[in-house]
């Protein structure tokens, strides 16, 4: 008997490799008695027998389970939309690196299977809320689960900015920009920008200067629970660009304060049974290759 009753697939079907991977996965779940949700307009509504075509809104608050086929990119995009209503991702990796869709093309019937009957890892994935203040009012705002990035906008130009974390001062800084990033994160663009890799149970923010001016900066960890403050400073040449995931751009300006702090509900992650935080990163990031 099934864990789960109610499961949704979401899939970029505009990839062959992708739709091909969406119908098969989705005619597997019907003929596992699965009731399937696929989103609406993603393929010929007459390519799956046994399939309800729904939103993506009226699939998080119907099904137990969603399903993403694609890459990190594309679980990102669900997270934010999945995160409020409780409701557990598994991947399958259609993309290129595949951190966080970690179940293989080749071996998806057989591990989806054994997450339908409870064989899986799950993880708790906290992520960020980021506001936009000016004037002491929020004129936007956004989620990410794995960074919030602020840089120069559409220009070489350094950016100058101010940092306070719990009411603290710690830095004014130029530099190409800032990451502020999860643990999820930490294997993404701040790993990129020279941070450290952060295990997913630690509970800790990374903070990552992008190429500073000053030398001696380097990235800070600290608690999950702090509150962040980055003022970009009136003097600066370039308008700032605030983006959540590389996906959710916030309106900005100079003089604007972004205020990120830890959101209040977690991601859950589904993984297979056999999930290693260690041998992913072997796999990825090419360890110890000989």
């Amino acid at each position: 008997m099934s864990n789960f009753k109610n499961v949704g697939i979401i899939g970029f079907v505009d990839k062959v490799l992708i739709k091909g991977t969406v119908i098969r996965l989705a005619q597997f779940l019907v003929s596992s008695g699965i009731h399937t949700y696929l989103e609406e307009n993603s393929i010929d509504k007459e390519s799956i027998d046994g399939v309800e075509y729904c939103s993506r809104k009226h699939m998080a608050g119907t099904c137990d389970l969603v399903i993403v086929v694609g890459g990190d990119g594309s679980l990102l995009h669900a997270a934010r939309d999945m995160v409020d209503l409780d409701v557990p991702i598994l991947g399958v990796n259609r993309g290129r690196l595949g951190f966080l869709t970690d179940i293989s093309p080749n071996e998806m019937e057989d591990r989806v299977a054994d997450v339908l009957d409870g064989n899986y890892v799950a993880t708790e994935r906290f992520m960020l809320e980021a506001e936009i203040l000016r004037d002491d009012s929020v004129v936007d705002s956004g989620i990410a689960l794995n960074d919030v990035i602020l840089e120069s906008g559409g220009s070489v130009r350094m950016i100058e900015f101010e940092l306070v974390i719990n009411g603290q001062f710690v830095y004014s800084q130029r530099a190409d920009g800032l990451i502020i990033a999860t643990p999820t994160g930490s294997t993404a663009y701040a790993l990129s920008g020279g941070g450290p890799i952060v295990h997913p149970h630690l509970e800790a923010i990374d903070i990552v200067p992008i190429n500073p001016h000053t030398l001696s900066n380097r990235p800070i960890l600290v608690d999950s629970k702090s509150d962040l403050q980055v003022k970009v400073l009136l003097s600066n040449s370039v308008e700032p660009l605030v983006v959540c995931d590389g996906q959710h751009y916030l309106e900005a300006r100079l003089g604007d304060i972004i205020h990120v702090r830890r959101k209040d509900k977690t991601l859950k992650l589904l993984h297979p049974v056999e999930h290693d935080f260690y041998a992913t990163c072997r796999s990825k990031l090419n360890w110890a290759r000989e």
